[in-house]
């Protein structure tokens, strides 16, 4: 029997031929905890990016979890929203991550987004890099349209024409997945969506 993530319950597991394979995903966290995360599904476009995905609204549980993941630096927490993520990330797009700044992920110890995807056991490329460490959240409207493009094309990559979905953990003004958007299109990439776990409101 294994424990909830979040409150250390233990969750009993129903057994099934897949979970004897293997083919099942544990669940990470237990109902209750289940319950508290308040679904997003929100899907729209805008003139930079073809299709934008938000998963969950920010309320108080997301909240305390984002706090516990990244800043408790607690990685296990990654693999809680696996199997949604994966429902959004499937097909034969390249999957994209919005990168940290070096010197942010020094101060993290890991790469928050990186390791979401990794919890989805689905392929993912690393083809941005940033080039800043300014925090969207600090910037007035104005700072954030005034701004040089956060990211640059890794060196050496190439953007075949065809579909990149970048994923990010919280949507909040949408400069970061605007201005990665932008280079990859400046590139060649034909479609740029978007998935983010989290829709905040401002």
């Amino acid at each position: 029997m294994n424990s909830c993530l979040l409150c250390e319950t233990p969750i009993a597991q129903i057994p099934s031929w897949k979970a004897l394979l293997a083919l099942e995903k544990q669940t990470e966290i237990c109902q209750d905890c289940s319950k508290e995360f308040q679904r997003a599904d929100i899907k729209e476009r805008d003139p930079f990016l073809d299709q934008i995905t938000s998963l969950y609204t920010y309320n108080e549980a997301m909240r305390e979890y984002l706090h516990q993941y990244k800043f408790l630096q607690d990685v296990a927490l990654a693999s809680v929203f696996a199997n949604e993520l994966r429902v959004h990330l499937k097909g034969n797009a390249t999957i994209v991550p919005i990168p940290m700044h070096p010197e942010k992920r020094i101060q993290r110890t890991f790469a928050h987004v990186d390791e979401l995807l990794k919890s989805t056991r689905i392929p993912f490329a690393h083809i941005l890099e940033k080039t800043g460490t300014e925090a969207m959240g600090e910037k007035s409207r104005a700072e954030r349209l005034a701004m040089d493009s956060l990211f640059k094309v890794k060196p050496g990559t190439e953007i075949q024409p065809g579909t990149y979905i970048l994923v990010d953990d919280i949507y909040t003004t949408g400069t970061t997945l605007r201005h990665a958007a932008t280079v990859l299109k400046e590139a060649g990439a034909t479609r740029v969506e978007a998935v983010t776990l989290i829709r905040a409101e401002r």
